[in-house]
């Protein structure tokens, strides 16, 4: 799963990974995997990230097929 989140943390005033954790309640370590790409988070924490940003889901997570991002849910 691909993700937008570290451009959309420089977007909203450079917020650091500890900063987004707070905000959310979870771990600086955990945003660092999810940034990465190593975890895939929960759904409600993948709203509540969005939330943090004033965005929708597919807006910060995309999934990708073979590598690939994908957008929508019918095939690539």
């Amino acid at each position: 799963m691909a993700n937008q989140i570290r451009r959309l943390r420089f977007q909203h005033g450079e917020m650091t990974q500890s900063e987004l954790a707070e905000r959310i309640g979870m771990t600086r370590q955990t945003i660092a995997a999810i940034e990465a790409g190593k975890y895939s988070p929960s759904l409600e924490a993948a709203f509540r990230i969005a939330h943090v940003f004033g965005a929708g889901l597919d807006d910060v997570f995309q999934w990708e097929a073979d590598g690939r991002p994908t957008s929508g849910l019918g095939p690539t």
